[in-house]
C-alpha cells in the first residue's frame, strides 16, 4: 500500500541501492521541513488525543514499512516492501527478527483464529503464515485470472477476508489479466467474490464497529467511499465519505482504521488524518515521514502503531481501537 511518490521513487532510483532510496525519503522529509504535530479542525478532536501527546519512534532503518498488525506478544509484525521481508518488531526494545523473505510484502491482518494474513504483491495472491515463516495460498485468482497485486485486507463482521486488489505493485513484466482493479471478499470456503470494480485505485478498506458500513479508499482519485454491507456479504448504496487532496507526492488514502466510537483514522497528506463517522474532518496527525499504514495495539488497543516509509511510530490516544479479528461474529 506504498504511496505512489514512494513507488515511483523506488523505481527512479532503484538500481542505486537501498541505502540511496531510504537516503533520499529522508531527504525530502527533512527538506519539506515535517516535524510531528497535531492539527485540530475541530474541537472533537481533542476528545481523542491529549494536546500534549508524544510521538515515538518504535523502530527505524527500513526501507519502506507497511501492514502493522500488533500481538499480545509485545511485538509488530511488518511489511519491508523495499527489503523483500516481514519482520517481527518488539516494542520494548525496536528490535527486528525476520519471519520471511518474501517478493514486496504489503498489507496483513489476524483472522480470528489469529493466523497472520498477508496481501503478498509478487506472488499476486492472499496467503497465510505460519510462526516459522512457512506460507500457504489461500487465494490467487479470481474467475481463473490471476489477481493483480492484493494490496489490503481485513476481516469482516461474517468472519470472511476482505482485501483489495489494484495494479500499484503489479510485479513488473507481468500480465494484467483482471481488467480491473477490484474489492473482493475470501470467504472461509476459499470462494473469491467481487464486491465491486468501480473503484480507480482501491487501497486500505475498514468496517464499522456496527459492520453496517464498510469504507474503502481511492488512492487515485484522492477520496474515500462508503456502502452500506449487506448480511450476505454484498455492497450496496456507495457514496463518497470525505476526500483528502493534495499535490503531487504528498500523499494518498492509503491505510484505514476505526476506533470503538466510528471514527476513522486514515493516512493521507501529511499524516493521518482523523475522520467522525459522518465524514467530518476532526484534525490531523501530521507527522515526519510520509505514512502508509497503522494499526491499534498495546494490551488496551489504545495505540496507534504506524508505518511511515522506513520507521514505525506510535501515538497514545484517548480512544480504544475497533479490531475486527477480536470482534464477535455477526
Amino acid at each position: 500500500m506504498a504511496t505512489l511518490k514512494a513507488k515511483k521513487m523506488a523505481v527512479v532510483v532503484g538500481a542505486i541501492g537501498l541505502i540511496a532510496v531510504a537516503g533520499l525519503l529522508a531527504l525530502s522529509a527533512q527538506t519539506k521541513g515535517r516535524a510531528f504535530e497535531l492539527t485540530a479542525e475541530s474541537a472533537k478532536f481533542w476528545n481523542l488525543f491529549e494536546h500534549d501527546a508524544k510521538l515515538n519512534t518504535v523502530g527505524t532503518g527500513f526501507g519502506f514499512t507497511e501492514g502493522p498488525v500488533w500481538d499480545p506478544g509485545g511485538f509488530l509484525y511488518v511489511s519491508d516492501e523495499e527489503n523483500n521481508k516481514i519482520f517481527r518488531l518488539y516494542t520494548a526494545d525496536g528490535r527486528k527478527e525476520e519471519l520471511i523473505s518474501l517478493g514486496d510484502p504489503d498489507g496483513n491482518t489476524y483472522d480470528r483464529n489469529r493466523h497472520l494474513i498477508d496481501c503478498a504483491s509478487v506472488l499476486r495472491a492472499i496467503i497465510q503464515l505460519d510462526d516459522a515463516g512457512r506460507y500457504t495460498v489461500l487465494a490467487d485468482r479470481y474467475e481463473g485470472k490471476r489477481f493483480n497485486s492484493p494490496n489490503d485486507v481485513i476481516v469482516g463482521p461474517d468472519g470472511a477476508i476482505y482485501f483489495t486488489d489494484p495494479t500499484l505493485d503489479l510485479p513488473k513484466g507481468e500480465k494484467q489479466e483482471i481488467p480491473f482493479q477490484g474489492v473482493y471478499r475470501l470467504g472461509p470456503e476459499g470462494h473469491v467474490q467481487l464486491l465491486t470494480k468501480e473503484l480507480s485505485q482501491p487501497n486500505g478498506l475498514a468496517f464499522s464497529p456496527s459492520g453496517k458500513k464498510f469504507y474503502v479508499d481511492d488512492s487515485e482519485q484522492r477520496n474515500i467511499r462508503v456502502y452500506d454491507f449487506e448480511a450476505n456479504g454484498s455492497l450496496k448504496n456507495g457514496r463518497i465519505f470525505g476526500g483528502e487532496p493534495g499535490g503531487k507526492g504528498d500523499g494518498v488514502p492509503d491505510g484505514i482504521k476505526v476506533d470503538q466510537q466510528g471514527n476513522l483514522y486514515i493516512t493521507g497528506p501529511g499524516g493521518i488524518w482523523v475522520w467522525d463517522s459522518q465524514g467530518h474532518h476532526l484534525g490531523t496527525i501530521n507527522l515526519p515521514e510520509q505514512p502508509a499504514n497503522l494499526a491499534w495495539g498495546d494490551a488496551d488497543y489504545s495505540a496507534l502503531y504506524i508505518t511511515a516509509t522506513t520507521s514505525v511510530y506510535r501515538i497514545k490516544t484517548k480512544a480504544r481501537g475497533h479490531v475486527p479479528y477480536l470482534a464477535k461474529p455477526q
